[in-house]
């Protein structure tokens, strides 16, 4: 990453639920690891997010749960923001797409920019229709058959399955969601962006942006079939109203994928309302050349930030469009003894993250076991008895154990100040596995500059590896009998590695970090990055040595009834 100023955005999630694993591991967790990163190396980080809570999905839960959208979006999103905190993802703006005091203005104020510049159509459309409630419905209020793949059970707007975008001629056995009767189809009237005008500016952003290659590869072929217009209003009485002085606009509001990418720009100017005293300083991070705009997201998001959201900005003309749009994929679930399966709310087959910290899950450990399993070239699967093992054994066994048994053996042998590495005593063996050290830095750095976090987290993990094959060469519990000294430098040589893996682990495990740093009397919040490499200064007194990780069992988070109940 060049720039020197960085914004950073995690998708807004709906506040219409609680968090899963599956919404941690998609965009949440890479982010807030690369944030902390990019910020150990020194640079200016804003972390911005909030709730989207406008749209069909909020208003059917709402009338689910007999209350009014505002006092649902505001529920969830309050739980939301404590499950984040309870995982370590600290936001500088939490802010919302209702609450925001910024938001309506920017959002029809983007929509007027893109009128008068003559990319929006007035047109009439066919939408489905429940006869029984004498409504449209939007999106999310039919569901049906993709007409692509034949997958069931998909919304009105996208099929989850092969990323299609849905209407009335591709929703096949279309149901109202709201009297489960069959959906007809009606005439209404719609403004329709012309995202064909905006083509080649896509193109172009698509060459120069940072972007996997699944989402290249996905984003060139909607773009080799060409874009056409697509409707940015909705027939609904929750959200930002059309801004527009036409009878046929009452009723009518902003299509919630047209104002939620817009609360990256509300949200910043809150942020810098509050942390700057001045919301226009906004411009600083979204009109300033020199910051860079990254956005993570899930897989079905990819069409809407990396199509739509760049024809949205293109065309407004004084954006800087995002230097990187950071995509992973689906995360599945599969419960012992069960099939691999979606995650989903309506299936109750979801690990909670409320649920699972309430009981005492670590939050590190799910950390480190959503970072490895991490989907961001493929779909992966979360297995809540592989995340228990893997807690075990890297965690507990790999980095605990090596920490514990050389710090606890220091402490018995040699005292409170640990010993200090004398260079010219050092052997091959030494110089091989310090060399070690440089190396993993080196290469955990150039993967998170690419934010990938599971390559970066599966380098460190090697490295304590190769730690504990070192100490267990080097045996010092048997050169302490023989030659003290060779036991010391061993001892100097293995505590340098655990204050390196403290440092280097921070963005991943932050309680675990702070923690493992302590008991070498530093202070987390005041290293940097390349700090991992510079080793324990003179006269550092050991603080008190700590168990990292305990063992885990299923059933310490998840019972046996609750499994079979999910699954």
């Amino acid at each position: 990453m060049s720039s020197k100023r960085l914004l950073v955005t995690a998708a807004l999630p709906y506040s219409n639920g609680r968090l899963h694993v599956g919404h941690i591991a998609g965009c949440y967790l890479p982010a807030d690891i690369f944030v902390r990163f990019e910020r150990m190396r020194g640079k200016e980080v804003r972390y911005v997010c909030g709730s989207d809570d406008h749209g069909v999905a909020i208003k059917i839960t709402a009338e689910k749960e007999g209350k009014s959208p505002a006092e649902v979006a505001q529920y969830y999103s309050d739980h939301q923001k404590e499950d984040f905190a309870g995982m370590g993802i600290h936001f500088d703006v939490y802010g919302s797409t209702s609450r925001t005091k910024y938001h309506f203005a920017r959002s029809q104020e983007m929509f007027m920019s893109l009128f008068e510049k003559g990319y929006f159509e007035k047109k009439v459309s066919e939408q489905f229709y429940d006869e029984s409630k004498s409504a449209f419905l939007p999106d999310r209020y039919v569901k049906g058959t993709c007409g692509y793949c034949d997958t069931p059970d998909q919304n009105g707007d996208q099929c989850e399955n092969c990323g299609k975008v849905l209407d009335v001629s591709t929703l096949k056995d279309a149901v109202s969601v709201l009297s489960g009767n069959k959906a007809t189809v009606r005439e209404t009237t719609h403004w329709f962006i012309d995202l064909s005008k905006s083509q080649g500016a896509v193109e172009e952003w698509l060459k120069e942006s940072e972007v996997r290659d699944h989402t290249r590869k996905y984003v060139s072929g909607l773009l080799s079939s060409g874009l056409v217009q697509r409707s940015m209003t909705r027939d609904l009485d929750w959200g930002i109203p059309v801004p527009l002085d036409d009878p046929e606009a009452a009723g009518k509001v902003l299509y919630v994928w047209f104002d939620a990418p817009i609360g990256y720009i509300s949200n910043t100017e809150e942020l810098c309302e509050e942390r700057d005293g001045d919301s226009e300083k906004f411009t600083e991070w979204w009109k300033s050349e020199d910051c860079g705009i990254y956005h993570f997201i899930g897989e079905d998001n990819t069409i809407f930030h990396c199509v739509i959201w760049i024809a949205m900005l293109s065309a407004e003309g004084t954006y800087q469009l995002p230097k990187g749009v950071f995509v992973n994929q689906y995360l599945n679930i599969q419960f012992p003894d069960k099939e691999a399966e979606k995650i989903s709310k309506s299936r109750g087959n979801a690990v909670w993250i409320g649920d699972y910290l309430e009981k005492g899950g670590s939050p590190d450990s799910l950390r480190y076991y959503l970072t490895a399993i991490a989907p961001e070239r493929a779909r992966s699967v979360f297995k809540p008895d592989d995340l228990v093992q893997r807690n075990n054994t890297d965690l507990a066994n790999v980095i605990g154990n090596f920490v514990n048994r050389i710090l606890s053996f220091t402490k018995k042998h040699v005292g409170d100040t640990p010993p200090q590495i004398e260079e010219s005593k050092l052997e091959e063996v030494d110089i091989r596995f310090r060399a070690l050290r440089t190396q993993t830095h080196r290469t955990v750095t150039e993967l998170l500059e690419g934010a990938q976090t599971k390559g970066a987290l599966e380098a460190i993990m090697e490295y304590a590896r190769a730690c504990n094959k070192y100490v267990d060469d080097m045996a010092p519990w048997a050169t302490r009998k023989t030659d003290m000294a060779r036991t010391e430098l061993t001892l100097a040589v293995a505590i340098e590695a655990i204050s390196f893996l403290g440092v280097i682990l921070q963005p991943f495990l932050p309680f675990t970090s702070e923690k493992l740093l302590r008991m070498l009397s530093l202070s987390a919040d005041k290293l940097s990055w390349d700090d991992a490499l510079q080793g324990l200064a003179l006269g550092v007194t050991l603080g008190d040595t700590e168990i990292l990780f305990s063992k885990m069992e299923l059933s310490d988070w998840i019972s046996e009834k609750e499994q079979d109940k999910e699954s």
